[in-house]
């Protein structure tokens, strides 16, 4: 199975950011962890500041990939753009945020981009990404 993972604003940054919320690794560790728990699979691992950057890249992700696992940031509570991109591909996509966003400002519980997707998952930081490998073979093995 080919999995595409894509982060979005300031997540290469996770280093810089509070521990408390994000976890304490970095992206390049989430996606070598990711990588060590699922053999099997081929990742691609994308991350990107520039919203059309994203938006590229989950148009063309029908073509190549058996899903999409998305962390969008910021972009969550504001990208109609990234949203309607999601909507229109027919591929598994599962949404994570690594901090509690249930706990968080007032600002980050609106989630734009969530609805055009089969689930999101929040606040188990880089354990997240695991769930939602699992949760893309589960819904797979529905379809197969």
């Amino acid at each position: 199975m080919k999995i595409l993972v894509i982060n979005g604003p300031n997540l290469n940054m996770l280093e810089k950011r509070n521990s408390q919320q994000y976890g304490e690794l970095s992206l390049v560790e989430i996606e070598n962890t990711i990588s060590t728990k699922f053999p099997e699979h081929i990742f691609r691992f994308y991350q990107s500041n520039h919203e059309g950057e994203i938006i590229d890249l989950i148009h063309f992700s029908e073509e190549e990939y058996d899903g999409i696992i998305i962390n969008p940031g910021g972009y969550a509570h504001t990208s109609i753009a990234i949203r309607d991109a999601l909507e229109i591909v027919k591929i598994p996509k599962i949404e994570v945020h690594l901090s509690n966003l249930s706990k968080r400002e007032d600002f980050r519980q609106k989630l734009v981009t969530a609805s055009a997707c089969n689930g999101y998952i929040s606040g188990f930081k880089e354990n997240g990404y695991l769930a939602a490998v699992f949760l893309i073979e589960e819904i797979l093995k529905d379809v197969i």
